[in-house]
């Protein structure tokens, strides 16, 4: 989406829904903020909105009910519940009322973000991934993105998740620039220092695994990102 992405919080706790609207405000959200399931289903009617944030208590209207109402008009739109509540039957409800996910108070404000990134690449990328390889060769080496491996000869490594994700969305670059900024909020929701020293570290990792073919590189592009040379294979669809 080129706009930004619009939320909508129905939060009764001022203190917190002032907080949830400054921080996701700060990342690059738009924020409508409702503090009754009431003005929320208003607000929601409205429109416009790509993911909705719902309190579970809420005065006037608790928030299963409205999402059970939105959720007879709009099967698409991103939910995600956010309650005090910890039993597993409270879980089990929000599911069944037509929640995508559900994160109990209290939370890190950096889990929810990665929680809404999440829930928007399920319901805006699906049918993208479902068209994405699964298989590239890189070299001498066999990729597995399925399996998480890497393999040269009879020898597989077994690559975390995020080496895997990265070296994807490498692959996806191939003989391109990978934006640092788009692996960053692809991979770690956000494209922070701290978070791109990480990536550094992840990248230096994946130089190591390829040391056994020159003809694999990773190059750093000066202020812009990375390039994944190798002769320029195909990838595989499986």
């Amino acid at each position: 989406m080129d706009a930004p992405i619009s939320l909508l919080v129905v939060e009764d706790d001022p203190n917190l829904g002032a907080l949830l609207t400054e921080y996701l405000g700060a990342k690059g959200y738009t924020v409508e903020l409702q503090k009754d399931g009431q003005q929320g289903f208003n607000a929601y009617k409205r429109g416009g909105h790509d993911l909705l944030l719902l309190d579970v208590m809420m005065p006037v209207k608790d928030g299963l009910t409205l999402a059970r109402e939105i959720r007879n008009e709009d099967k698409q739109v991103p939910i995600i519940f956010l309650t005090a509540k910890s039993m597993r039957q409270d879980a089990i409800n929000g599911f069944l009322s037509g929640a995508d996910d559900y994160i109990n108070k209290p939370f890190l404000m950096e889990e929810l973000q990665l929680r809404i990134h999440a829930v928007l690449r399920r319901v805006h990328g699906v049918a993208e991934k479902e068209e994405a390889p699964n298989h590239y060769d890189i070299g001498k080496y066999a990729f597995d993105v399925r399996k998480q491996t890497l393999g040269i000869d009879e020898e597989r490594r077994k690559l975390t998740t995020k080496e895997t994700e990265l070296l994807r969305m490498l692959c996806v670059h191939r003989n391109s620039v990978l934006q640092r900024s788009e692996a960053l909020k692809e991979i770690w929701g956000d494209d922070s220092y701290f978070n791109g020293r990480s990536m550094d570290v992840y990248i230096a990792k994946l130089r190591k695994y390829f040391k056994e073919d020159p003809g694999v590189e990773i190059v750093n592009v000066h202020g812009k990102g990375f390039r994944l040379t190798d002769g320029g294979k195909e990838a595989v669809k499986q």
